[in-house]
């Protein structure tokens, strides 16, 4: 089964300073862009991370400090990166949970105002562990037949995840190969997400909840009303940037709500004694 494409897919991966979506930083990026017709374009880069690769962190990449000291740092590449992209929808091994939120954590820094959340997003591994369970390099054995050359190079990670989604195309004939259908059954967990770091979702009615912790379930309107201090809590944790965006929005929605409550309560009660008014003077 051939994918089916109604845009372009940006397949991409990255390697990075560490696994902290809010701390860690960008070295590599590479991005295959798959057009409708089948047209391949490729963007792969390195990245100066203003900050030490811890060397447990290299000896896996194989990207160390003196490789990356003369590279630019992302502000530099954001728009390039955002340019390439374009209007496709984005796919990774593990990108819902990594990848993604590291990227819009970055182009967030750079001031971009790329929304990422305007696009589906399919995540490989998820397929893979809901059909197989097992890593990036099994998944490429498994379907490809064959090992991955220079794993944890960020090209040959994003060729390889390419490859991989392309026989999962298939070798599932039951498997949906369009992008909207591929983006949900990627989702891990029951809910929506709100945001990348599935801190917030959106519950079956709809509803925008926190997705963790001691609130996990219960909606963001309820906790305001019964610990207003959270949502203060939230903005000076160490949480990720797009994560407290999210949380300003809903937050901002609230506060719209009961602004537009309180108003028409005010005209009520402003109708309401009018007609108490009128009713004293014809008595």
């Amino acid at each position: 089964m051939n994918l089916h494409l109604e845009r372009p897919l940006a397949i991409f991966d990255l390697e990075t300073t560490g696994l902290n979506i809010t701390s860690d930083r960008i070295v590599e990026i590479a991005i295959i862009k798959v057009f409708p017709d089948g047209k391949e374009e490729h963007f792969c880069k390195r990245v100066n991370p203003q900050m030490p690769i811890p060397i447990e962190t290299s000896e896996i990449h194989g990207i160390y400090d003196k490789d990356v000291l003369n590279e630019p740092i992302f502000d530099l590449i954001a728009v390039s990166v955002v340019e390439f992209i374009g209007d496709a929808d984005l796919a990774g091994f593990n990108s819902n949970k990594f990848d993604i939120p590291v990227l819009a954590e970055e182009l967030m820094r750079a001031g971009s105002d790329f929304d990422i959340s305007q696009r589906k997003f399919v995540d490989v591994q998820n397929i893979f562990h809901k059909m197989e369970q097992r890593t990036l390099a099994a998944a490429h054995q498994f379907y490809c037949k064959k090992p991955i050359e220079n794993a944890h190079n960020a090209l040959h990670d994003a060729q390889a995840t390419w490859d991989v989604l392309k026989a999962q195309m298939a070798h599932y004939r039951d498997l949906s190969n369009d992008i909207p259908s591929l983006s949900d059954f990627s989702k891990a967990g029951n809910y929506n997400l709100l945001d990348f770091a599935g801190r917030l979702a959106i519950n079956e009615k709809n509803e925008s909840i926190y997705n963790f912790g001691k609130h996990k379930g219960k909606t963001i309107k309820e906790v305001a009303r019964i610990e207003p201090g959270y949502y203060g809590w939230m903005l000076d944790a160490d949480f990720p940037l797009y994560t407290k965006k999210c949380l300003r929005i809903e937050m901002d929605k609230i506060k719209k709500e009961r602004e537009s409550n309180k108003k028409a309560e005010n005209t009520t009660e402003d109708i309401a004694g009018k007609l108490d008014a009128l009713k004293n003077k014809f008595k």
